[in-house]
């Protein structure tokens, strides 16, 4: 942010005592001949903007803010940035020439940003004064930058040395209208070269200060420092060079206007340092070190300073070679962990056959069994030292609190003792001569008030401690509470993660022996002891249960026979392939519902708790699409039928169908009794003998039959008002959504008896199969498999034999808004979820045993809603009316040929007669025989 407040250059005009240009003329104060001339030359020299910043940086555990040395270059407009003023080498630098400054005001005290075309870099200053110093400098600098000609000559040293003050009036028309602010004077200490000697701040991790990303300049520079220290501590054969003008950047002592305006005001040579020489040396080292540093600055330090610099400077360095320790022994844990999984991947591979790789897979899920094992363990033993932690501490503020109300008790007895001492001394001075007087009855009254409010002063003050105590009891409770709440939320997620996680290396098991047995299928009968083997690790496998767990360890959940609408959820299947399969895909189900948990199912629930009002919208299309919690559904279904079905809906209605079909009988009422019994077999509700499902689903097929006599009853309507019955728990409701489903979304004959309009969406599903997935048709066409033999009774139910509940539901949530696109949609995404293994099946036997079931094995139901709704786009419902007039003309045109072949074979028949051929008895000549 370029604000105005913040537009003023450090240069603007300001008191004579201010830091910026010191009064030259007065003379030097009373001191030592080298404190003055080190004094001048600070005065001389120019300011260097530098100082200690906090930068946001870092990844992972390490994130977070880290103390920098930061300093300025005018030849290249870059701010450098190590992370102590004495590295030799900066870690990186910003590029201020076309950088803007930005602070906001709801951010923390002292923080601001400079954004450059790459990045954005987030500072932090101790305070806002300097804060606002930075953004002035920095402000100023790139103004200065962007100004100036490419090569400036360098200005004499006497007009440094006496013209300071005159050089604001060399700028221009631009730096003239900035100075018009008010600067922000220089933070003492804080901010420039005397930054450098004061300690680095202090972090709370000395490895979270560390850069990892320039990891090779951090080793350098504490190489650099510790070999500095040692040739410091030594005899003294010379100082180190500074090797940082190689950067790019110039030492300050080869600044002309620096060393001219010490030939100016230090006439007298410095007298020689009494200082020992490994400390001068140390001194030297630091300032080439630091490319601003002023030998001026070196010289003005005291002997005392310059221990203390080196004792800052050894607790630095102990801290930052901890730190690096730290680093190793982390890349050290990380390196062991990389090497020990590179040798089990090649035990893995070198295991000859498939034997040995099922001997090392079973070896690893014992591990990760016993593993799991020493963890639950661990964590018992962790809420068992919790618990006697939370009743020592209760203890703890029991006795304090007695403590308190004893001392409360201690100082009002001290009161009164101190009451009755004042009264016997008052006693004690009264002169002996004078006669007691007879206290009259008004002092009475008096000492009577006085007593009670004594008494209640003493109730008041128990009340308060009584009170602070509640008080702070309900804190503590509150604490907690809260933490109790927080461990159980945590514990919740990581047993759905280790739920997840055990369904996942479950099924893979099971998928393992899968295979092995179909390998073992077709092997020669001489292997019967590992058939044997693979037979039994198969019935062990199919038996287990995670219920078997003992009850002294944390039992995960196991599948539940049934969901949470009654439909098994691991089919009785016969065959053993079919038994695994079913299996593997339950476990598939499960393990992606877990996962799918708490990064997508719980903010999908939070959204729709918020939702309030239910209105048609586009968010509402989107919330339906992705899925309707189940504490929401039926709410939401009555919804969407009323909004199909409000011109048709009459209170009492229903029963009086209902009426109607106990006066008379329907003469569909027999097929819809031999239909109960085959509606979902798998589905507890409607196979226990005592359930009221079957009775309510008779009534709603009958009251259907009755209200819609075009249609009575057709094969496929049972399943419908079943998933109604099964959601909304209502059969009235069921029965309105039954009627929504056949009069309002689907075609108006899709039921007839000729089912022209479903034979219409075959047709039309096959040519938009063929626009989207011409590969796979292309394959179908040349086994020549007719796929209307399959999908067929997926669009006259709705998919309701097809898929598994979880993703059925999700269809028809769907399809209640949308209407018959949404079956379409997911018609063409089931083909392409299992595309690829369609396309290796080479026979056509083969590819209809496969497309007979290949519906029950999709799990992720997020996956197919994703191909459902992005990938088959674009899908237009003009497109669909057009391909359903088009193909509903010609099977209409087909129909009426159909017709008129019947009637020709009739009249032709008729025309023959009933004449019976010669050599043959009709049926009237037997009659009168024996």
């Amino acid at each position: 942010m370029e604000g105005s407040a913040m537009g003023a250059p450090e240069s603007a005009p300001s008191p004579p005592e201010s830091e910026e240009f010191p009064s030259l003329a007065s003379g030097p104060e009373v001191a030592p001949e080298e404190t003055n001339c080190c004094a001048r030359s600070q005065e001389a020299a120019p300011k260097k903007l530098c100082g200690y910043l906090s930068k946001f940086g870092g990844k992972g555990p390490i994130r977070g803010w880290k103390s920098r040395w930061f300093f300025y270059d005018e030849r290249k407009c870059h701010l450098y940035y190590s992370r102590t003023a004495q590295d030799a080498n900066p870690l990186d630098s910003i590029d201020l020439s076309a950088a803007i400054f930005d602070c906001k005001a709801d951010a923390e005290e002292g923080t601001f940003e400079i954004k450059t075309p790459s990045r954005v870099i987030t500072l932090k200053a101790a305070t806002k004064e300097v804060m606002l110093y930075w953004l002035q400098q920095l402000q100023m600098k790139r103004w200065e930058f962007h100004s100036s000609p490419p090569a400036p000559p360098a200005a004499p040293a006497a007009s440094l040395a006496g013209n300071g003050p005159t050089l604001h009036l060399e700028l221009g028309q631009e730096e003239a209208e900035l100075e018009e602010l008010c600067p922000v004077k220089t933070p003492t200490g804080l901010v420039g070269a005397a930054a450098a000697l004061q300690p680095a701040p202090a972090m709370h991790l000395a490895l979270q200060n560390i850069s990892l990303k320039h990891l090779g300049t951090e080793i350098q520079n504490t190489m650099f420092n510790i070999r500095g220290n040692k040739q410091a501590q030594g005899t003294g054969h010379g100082s180190l060079v500074d090797e940082f003008p190689q950067n790019g950047e110039q030492p300050s002592a080869s600044d002309p206007s620096t060393s001219g305006k010490e030939s100016v005001d230090s006439p007298k040579p410095a007298p020689k340092s009494s200082l020992p020489i490994n400390l001068t040396q140390k001194t030297k080292r630091q300032s080439n070190t630091f490319p601003f540093f002023s030998d001026g600055l070196a010289r003005s330090r005291t002997a005392q300073e310059k221990v203390v610099a080196l004792e800052q400077q050894v607790l630095v360095l102990t801290r930052e070679l901890q730190s690096q320790k730290e680093l190793v022994k982390i890349l050290h844990k990380a390196l062991e962990a990389a090497q020990q999984e590179k040798r089990a991947s090649s035990a893995y591979l070198a295991a000859a056959e498939d034997k040995d790789r099922l001997e090392l897979v079973r070896h690893k899920v014992r591990q990760i069994e016993e593993l799991g094992r020493r963890v639950e363990a661990l964590e018992q033993e962790r809420e068992h030292l919790v618990h006697e932690a939370g009743l020592r501490e209760q203890q703890v503020q029991a006795l304090q609190q007695h403590v308190q109300l004893l001392m409360d008790k201690n100082q009002a007895k001290q009161q009164v003792i101190c009451k009755l001492s004042e009264k016997v001394t008052q006693d004690f001075t009264q002169p002996c001569d004078q006669p007691p007087k007879a206290p009259a009855a008004a002092d009475m009254d008096f000492l009577n008030q006085q007593e009670r409010m004594e008494h209640l002063k003493d109730d008041i003050e128990a009340y308060r401690t009584q009170n602070r105590f509640l008080n702070s009891e309900i804190h503590q409770v509150s604490k907690i509470w809260r933490k109790v709440a927080e461990k159980q939320k945590a514990l919740l997620t990581k047993c759905a993660y280790l739920q997840a996680r055990n369904c996942q290396v479950e099924s893979k098991y099971l998928a393992s022996l899968r295979r092995l047995q179909e390998a073992a299928g077709g092997e020669a009968s001489d292997a019967s002891e590992s058939s044997d083997l693979l037979r039994q690790l198969i019935q062990d496998a199919l038996q287990w249960e995670a219920s078997e767990v003992s009850a002294d360890t944390v039992g995960l959940n196991p599948i539940s026979e049934y969901d949470e609408y009654g439909f098994l959820t691991v089919p009785d299947y016969e065959v053993e392939d079919l038994k695994l399969l079913a299996k593997i895909q339950a476990l598939e189900v499960r393990s992606h519902h877990l996962l799918a948990l708490e990064a997508k199912e719980r903010p999908l629930q939070e959204r729709w708790a918020n939702l309030g009002e239910l209105v048609p919208s586009a968010e509402l299309k989107q919330l339906l699409r992705a899925g309707i919690p189940r504490e929401h559904r039926p709410r939401v279904w009555r919804w969407l039928v009323h909004l199909r079905i409000q011109h048709l809906h009459t209170p009492g209605y229903y029963q009086e169908l209902l009426g109607r079909g106990q006066s008379c009988e329907h003469p569909a009422a027999r097929q819809i009794e031999l239909d109960l019994n085959r509606t979902f077999p798998n589905n507890k509700h409607f196979s226990c003998p005592t359930s009221s499902f079957p009775d309510q689903l008779r009534r709603v097929l009958l009251a259907f039959s009755w209200q819609n006599p075009t249609i009575g009853y057709c094969q496929g309507l049972n399943r419908l008002a079943a998933i109604a019955l099964l959601v909304l728990e209502d059969e009235e409701s069921a029965f309105w959504c039954l009627v929504a489903v056949v009069e309002t979304i689907l075609p108006a004959d899709y039921y007839s008896k000729t089912l022209t309009a479903s034979q219409v969406d075959q047709r039309v599903l096959q040519d938009l199969l063929s626009e989207k997935m011409p590969r796979l048709m292309s394959h179908l066409g040349q086994h020549r498999v007719d796929l209307s033999l399959i999908t067929f009774n997926w669009f006259l139910v709705v998919f309701a034999d097809s898929l598994i509940s979880d993703i059925l539901l999700r269809v028809w949530d769907a399809f209640l808004y949308e209407g018959t696109k949404v079956v379409f949609r997911y018609a063409l995404a089931i083909f392409k979820y299992n595309e690829e293994g369609i396309l290796q099946l080479q026979d056509g036997l083969e590819i209809y045993q496969y497309l007979r079931f290949f519906t029950k094995t999709i799990c992720d139901s997020r996956k197919l809603m994703n191909i459902a709704f992005s990938d088959m786009n674009p899908f237009p419902m003009k497109q669909l009316r057009q391909l359903r007039a088009a193909h509903r003309e010609r099977l209409e045109a087909e129909l009426r040929e159909l017709e008129q072949l019947k009637a020709e074979y009739l009249e032709r028949r008729a025309s023959w007669g009933r004449a019976v051929p010669e050599g043959c008895a009709s049926e009237e000549d037997g009659e009168g025989d024996a």
